[in-house]
C-alpha cells in the first residue's frame, strides 16, 4: 500500500461567490496529491512522459461532504491500495483539521506516444513491487 498526504491552503481564486471552494477545483487538489503520492516512491510524471507514457483519469468520483472555505489547510490523503496494472487506483480524503470534507477515487490508465492504452513501463512496476508484495 502507498499512503501520502499533502497539505494545501485554499486560494481566494478557487472559491465561489458563496465562500465556498468551487466544486471543480477539487480535481486539481486530487492532482496534487496523486502528483506527491507517486513522488513518495521515486515515480515521476514528469519523466514518465519523457519516456512517452500518459496516465490519463478514466474515472473520478467525488463525495461532497463539507465545504471547504477561503484560507482552510486543507489535508489531502493519497492512498494506492492495490498494485498498479495497466490502470492505478487512488483514494482520497481531504479534511479540514479532523473534519472530513471530501471523500474520492480516481482511476487513471497507461497511454503510449500514440494515445493508445498500454502496458505501465518496467521501472514503474519495478518501483511497485516494494510496497505490494
Amino acid at each position: 500500500m502507498i499512503q501520502a498526504t499533502t497539505k494545501l491552503r485554499v486560494r481566494y481564486s478557487e472559491t465561489d461567490q458563496m465562500g465556498f471552494v468551487y466544486y471543480g477545483n477539487y480535481a486539481q487538489y486530487l492532482e496534487i496529491g496523486r502528483v506527491e503520492a507517486l513522488k513518495t516512491v521515486g515515480v515521476s510524471y514528469r519523466k514518465l512522459e519523457e519516456d512517452g507514457y500518459g496516465l490519463p483519469v478514466k474515472e473520478m468520483n467525488i463525495e461532497y461532504i463539507r465545504a471547504a472555505l477561503y484560507d482552510d489547510e486543507l489535508i489531502i490523503s493519497t492512498t494506492i491500495h492495490k498494485k498498479p496494472s495497466a490502470r492505478v487506483f487512488f483514494e482520497y480524503e481531504i479534511h479540514r483539521g479532523e473534519e472530513l470534507l471530501i471523500k474520492a477515487t480516481t482511476t487513471l490508465f497507461f497511454m503510449d506516444r500514440s494515445k493508445r492504452a498500454c502496458r505501465p513501463p518496467a521501472d514503474f512496476m519495478k518501483r511497485m513491487e516494494a510496497y505490494f508484495n
